[in-house]
């Protein structure tokens, strides 16, 4: 990523963690602008921009208010709440992750030792990711925060018997359009994962929380038919091997808070927001 594109992520991210903070006192344009030593007509153009909507729609999206409405008399089946507000009718992407495949019982054991896994590294609105996949489909993707080196390291730890070439093939490029918009060139993402059978379970059950919608991990674990296994849930959803792909940053506190990110809360922040954008100016 260019130098000036990560100033610019950086800013629209600490600004969307600042109306996160203070949504209650509906911050104006001038001082949204000041917090990230910004002028008001740049910040606005450089938002509008990045998100495809106005700071002061932007208020309206992300906001703690918003969740707890999802949430309210729904603590049980958040998932069947998510697809009752109607945001799943209004996303694409929801509708073409209807494959998920685990790897054999060999594969999982011997570190991908019959693996062939392409990888390449990619720009994405939230940061550099790299991304690996197999013939049957994408089986890593995670944020290169510490350089391509290190990115490359954590993957071989996933897979440290498989056989690696650096290229861009068409499975990780159709996955790709997912950060573009541009849905009209993405076909049926396929995901290749290696996981144990409830990870699997609850990775699965992650791809039906429709694009703007979030949920809790008790909600999952009601979904999984486990409403006592919220801590075993909790592991899963930290483990997953698919950064935005799976949306593990759906995942909220019972509360209403957004919690952590595997990634950083400030990129948590970040695409819950846009993706809100993306769904309710659709």
């Amino acid at each position: 990523m260019e130098i000036q594109q990560e100033i610019d992520y950086n800013r629209i991210a600490e600004a969307i963690e600042y109306f996160r903070l203070n949504f209650k006192s509906q911050p104006s344009l001038e001082q949204a602008a000041e917090h990230v030593n910004l002028s008001p007509f740049h910040f606005q153009r450089m938002f509008r921009q990045w998100a495809g909507v106005t700071p002061k729609q932007f208020l309206q999206y992300l906001s703690i208010e918003h969740a707890k409405e999802i949430l309210k008399g729904h603590k049980a089946t958040l998932l069947d709440a998510a697809f009752e507000t109607g945001l799943s009718g209004t996303s694409r992407l929801h509708d073409l992750f209807v494959k998920l495949e685990g790897m054999t019982p060999g594969e999982y054991k011997n570190g991908g030792e019959q693996l062939q896994i392409n990888y390449s590294f990619a720009e994405t609105p939230f940061g550099t990711i790299i991304v690996a996949s197999t013939r049957k489909g994408i089986c890593y993707m995670a944020f290169a925060d510490q350089g391509h080196e290190l990115a490359f390291n954590d993957l071989l730890s996933h897979f440290p018997n498989a056989h690696y070439t650096q290229i861009a093939d068409q499975i990780q490029q159709n996955a790709l359009f997912v950060f573009t918009q541009d849905w009209n060139k993405l076909k049926e993402i396929k995901l290749h994962l290696k996981g144990t059978a409830f990870q699997l379970k609850v990775w699965e059950t992650l791809l039906k929380v429709p694009m703007g919608a979030l949920t809790t991990y008790s909600g999952i674990a009601g979904a999984v038919n486990n409403p006592k296994a919220m801590q075993a849930v909790g592991t899963a959803v930290g483990n997953n091997p698919v950064a935005f792909l799976i949306p593990c940053h759906r995942v909220i506190k019972a509360t209403g808070e957004l919690g952590q990110y595997h990634w950083g809360s400030m990129r948590k922040n970040a695409m819950i927001g846009w993706e809100a954008s993306k769904v309710f100016s659709s």
